[in-house]
């Protein structure tokens, strides 16, 4: 095997650096090309998974080089945009679905569908897999890679030390439980609250779980007689159990933590529970502050009904739309899509996978992967919903709903400000899409 080279562009500085890489960039010394990947929910573990699945590729495509652009997730989305929007310095790249909207839209991804037509992959592939991998006009601008799916991550020790015989099932019960975990004077906190970057969605995840009854699977922002979830008084009762989380049971300096701190938060053991995707399986069972049977996790906490609803979220590659070596990038995403890649990635990731047949493995069954199969096959207590993060304005909304959050934790804007605003924006959105 052709030994790798150590390519990891670092994080400081990135878009200088891919900015200096153009798009014609020799390859190998014996001729050939090198494509420039990034990536942008980094983390350390999934970045040397990456690194090994490049090498593999590499070794069976010794004509192209993969130099991978790791940049920190809180600024990952930025400095792709920034990349894109050059034209350069980018071939293939990590688009989620809250991305892929705007960023087509634009015309910065490279529309697959043509290249794809006879890939005997998609046989290999669950509906969900080639739903996700097709938008409604028939594009494919990203392969999945896997699905996501929050889960609650809870500290069994601490649970138990509470005075607790079960992890909390409800909101309420994770409030409680939280609260009564929580002691500053020691440094142990409760929740690993969301209050920066992408805290939108948890406070959306509970206001879809006192909506659950009402909720429109085919839009998880909408209610069954078309109204915005933010909109429903049940939202208002939310609000009023989420904030209190951060007030209650959370440290003071989460009203700043974006996904790398609140997964750290959980991984160093200073929060007794985390709301997060299974992802975050392979970074807690790095942690060298944490055994393996210190920590667990459980079903996504429901609202009053007793129900819970679980938003189908994906992300996967593609190719930019400005990248001179296509034929080569799609060599690339298909590997990454295919046979033992994948469902190395999907394993030593902690995703839902994109094979058929797959989740069948005894590895997705047992230890913290059997809250995702009782979720699964408890499909009417925990609603799976599609929600609206192809809209070409999603990127807008991510960053006002992100900044209102953040108003409300300072005291600058009330929860009922908040529902009237997301309600307002929703509302106008629709009616002008009509």
């Amino acid at each position: 095997m052709r030994t790798r080279k150590a390519r990891v562009v670092a994080a400081v500085g990135v878009t200088a650096a891919a900015l200096l890489l153009p798009g014609c960039a020799k390859g190998p010394a014996g001729g050939g090309v090198t494509l420039q990947m990034v990536e942008s929910l980094t983390n350390p573990v999934r970045t040397e998974l990456l690194e090994q699945l490049l090498e593999d590729f590499e070794a069976e495509h010794p004509d192209i080089d993969v130099e991978l652009v790791s940049p920190p997730t809180n600024q990952a989305d930025n400095k792709l945009q920034q990349m894109l929007q050059s034209g350069s310095g980018v071939d293939v790249l990590e688009v989620r679905d809250t991305t892929v909207g705007p960023w087509s839209t634009n015309g910065w991804l490279h529309d697959m569908s043509g290249d794809l037509k006879d890939w005997g992959g998609w046989d290999a592939l669950t509906d969900n897999a080639t739903a996700a991998a097709e938008d409604a006009e028939g594009h494919t601008y990203f392969l999945p890679y896997g699905f996501y799916g929050l889960s609650l991550f809870y500290r069994t020790d601490l649970v138990e030390e509470a005075g607790f015989d079960e992890p909390p099932a409800t909101w309420e019960d994770l409030l409680e439980q939280a609260s009564a975990i929580q002691d500053e004077d020691s440094r142990q906190y409760g929740y690993a609250f969301r209050g920066g970057l992408g805290a939108a969605g948890n406070v959306t995840a509970a206001i879809q779980a006192y909506v659950a009854d009402a909720i429109n699977p085919e839009n998880g922002y909408q209610l069954a007689d078309g109204g915005s979830i933010f909109s429903a008084p049940e939202a208002e009762d939310a609000l009023r159990t989420y904030f209190a989380l951060f007030d209650q049971a959370a440290p003071p300096s989460s009203v700043s933590w974006g996904y790398p701190e609140m997964v750290e938060g959980f991984s160093n053991g200073s929060t007794a529970f985390l709301l997060q995707d299974p992802e975050v399986i392979a970074s807690v069972r790095e942690s060298n502050a944490v055994d393996e049977d210190q920590w667990s996790t459980a079903p996504l906490v429901t609202g009053p009904s007793g129900k819970a609803v679980q938003p189908l979220a994906t992300a996967g590659w593609g190719v930019a739309e400005s990248s001179s070596h296509r034929a080569e990038a799609m060599q690339l995403v298909r590997f990454l899509a295919e046979g033992e890649a994948s469902l190395t990635f999907s394993k030593e990731n902690s995703l839902v996978p994109i094979l058929d047949g797959a989740a069948e493995d005894e590895f997705y069954r047992t230890g913290p992967w059997a809250s995702y199969v009782t979720m699964t096959e408890e499909s009417d207590t925990y609603i799976t919903v599609t929600e609206p993060r192809d809209a070409p304005w999603w990127t807008e909304w991510a960053q006002k709903a992100d900044s209102e959050v953040q108003s409300v934790l300072l005291g600058d804007m009330s929860p009922a400000e908040l529902l009237d605003s997301w309600d307002t924006y929703w509302t106008e959105k629709w009616q002008n899409e009509s």
